[in-house]
């Protein structure tokens, strides 16, 4: 059935990385093959995935906008959910964006990050994304739509955390990922409401007009929905963790937030617009908030002395610009500002590193004149408005808290209850060392001091397992087993080495023929 082509649009990128982790854990790839192995299957990966994509604008073109159920997901009761895509202008032309972004981005970093320790792990997240996006734009419900958005949320923190090492990185993946977090929560409540109301969340059915629904209702769920919209593409006031997430390599941000991922949450709001025009009161609050957004991104970039900070400042200005659109319903005008604006920001991102290269000697370029006068206005610009110390205290700070007090819980309450091993010491004198391998030192320390019946019974086995390990090996010259271990070698030796000799060896043979002709 040609529909069921439709799901290696997302599954090729998702099979590439299958292969990718496989030759990962066995080797199939010689040494110095396995960057070309990698780099060759997402190309190809991408490349059949986009011809897919191709060829599903050609149907559109033939026979205009269809939503095709491949199969079956879920079936419980009254609910149930199908594996559907929705194949219309808007998600056509999102898919190919994708596709075509996606495969000269793989075909970028193949040089960008040749020799690079994480080029495989690269590769494999990109594959991971490239499934994300297309599931993203292609789905025919919500709930699927959510698996693309997670595993791009997914993707993203990897990428961020792409030098893992770095202590600057790790802590922007966090923030960038607990902020996404509401956006989540976000996406469920429009899911979760979607059921109530509809029984369903295949998008044909939701974004039709609702006459016998309430207005209130409907805005709940667009509000869910659009939450998630606002906090995947960075508006205002969710804009602090975007500039962070530059972190990672180039490329991982031309596609996350110079052309595809920050667009993400306008094509949201374009699918479920439908659902806004039923809740004025979202049009005006996206109105608002598209002209703050605006605000940050122009001012902010006029103070950034870092190319792809400030690429990243023009972008926030740009998708506020669709956020206003959006709100006085140019859908299609927002469409066609999507798709050059992609192209475009993903060519600047991806020369950005040869420009910085040209331009280090430099001086970077003063702020405008008028925003220097201002200089109420021009601090504020510099401090990018305030927006990351309040996220870091609204979001970042509560959470790091909350896993320090449930380490605390776990290791004040849980261990006891189960008594786990409590702190344990360690040897530190000479004396101490001599007597552990004389075997007159048992040391408890080492095992831990376990609290309840089972804990005190596991500390009584581990205790005695270590006594006899000291006795046996940890003793002067190796222990009683090391010596009776050497003394069976010499006999084995010596076994072997007569029965090397020519005489031994035809006596052996002539056994062995006396065993085999009686039996």
């Amino acid at each position: 059935m040609p529909e069921m082509l439709l799901l290696l649009i997302p599954g090729l990128p998702l099979l590439a990385l299958v292969l990718m982790v496989l030759d990962r854990l066995f080797g199939w790839s010689k040494r110095g093959d396995s960057e070309r192995f990698t780099a060759r299957l997402l190309q190809a990966a991408g490349g059949l995935s986009l011809l897919l994509v191709l060829w599903a604008d050609v149907q559109y073109v033939l026979a205009g906008s269809r939503h095709v159920v491949v199969g079956s997901w879920l079936h419980s009761a009254m609910y149930s959910v199908n594996i559907s895509f929705m194949l219309d202008a808007l998600s056509l032309s999102m898919a190919t964006l994708v596709g075509v972004i996606t495969l000269l981005v793989t075909r970028f970093s193949v040089a960008y990050l040749h020799r690079e320790a994480g080029f495989q792990r690269f590769f494999m997240v990109m594959a991971l994304f490239t499934a994300a996006m297309q599931l993203i734009a292609l789905s025919g419900s919500a709930l699927l739509a959510f698996v693309g958005w997670e595993l791009a949320g997914v993707s993203s923190y990897l990428l961020i955390a792409y030098n893992w090492q770095s202590r600057t990185a790790a802590t922007n993946a966090t923030r960038a990922f607990v902020t996404n977090r509401i956006g989540d929560a976000g996406f469920l409540l429009g899911i979760f409401m979607a059921f109530v109301l509809f029984g369903t969340t295949e998008w044909n059915v939701m974004l039709v007009t609702q006459t016998d629904t309430s207005s209130l209702f409907i805005g709940v769920v667009a509000l869910g929905f659009l939450t998630a919209a606002l906090v995947k593409s960075a508006q205002f006031p969710f804009s602090a963790w975007i500039t962070r997430a530059l972190e990672g390599p180039t490329p991982s941000s031309t596609v996350f937030y110079g052309s595809l991922m920050v667009h993400a949450g306008i094509f949201l709001l374009l699918r479920i617009h439908p659902l806004l025009e039923q809740a004025p009161a979202l049009q005006w609050l996206l109105l608002v908030l598209g002209i703050l957004t605006v605000l940050y991104g122009w001012l902010g970039g006029m103070v950034q002395t870092d190319i792809k900070t400030s690429l990243m400042f023009a972008t926030l200005a740009q998708t506020g610009l669709m956020l206003v659109a959006i709100s006085f319903g140019w859908y299609t005008l927002v469409l066609v500002h999507l798709l050059l604006h992609a192209v475009w920001r993903a060519y600047q991102f991806l020369h950005s590193p040869s420009f910085a290269l040209h331009t280090q000697w430099q001086p970077a370029p003063a702020a405008p004149v008028w925003l220097g006068r201002q200089r109420w206005l021009h601090n504020a610009a510099l401090q990018r408005f305030w927006l990351d110390p309040l996220a870091d205290w609204l979001l970042a700070k509560p959470t790091l808290a909350l896993s320090q007090e449930a380490q605390v819980f776990d290791g004040q309450i849980l261990d006891k209850l189960s008594g786990a091993p409590g702190p344990h010491s360690s040897i530190e004198t000479l004396a101490d060392m001599q007597a552990l391998q004389q075997g007159r030192l048992r040391v408890e320390s080492s095992i831990g001091v376990g609290s309840g019946v089972f804990g005190k019974l596991m500390q009584w086995v581990a205790e005695h397992l270590e006594w006899f390990e000291n006795r046996l090996l940890l003793q002067q010259d190796g222990g009683k087993a090391k010596t009776s271990l050497d003394t069976l070698g010499r006999y084995v030796d010596k076994v072997e080495r007569l029965l090397t000799q020519p005489r031994y060896l035809v006596l052996l043979i002539m056994a062995t023929l006396v065993v085999i002709f009686r039996g």
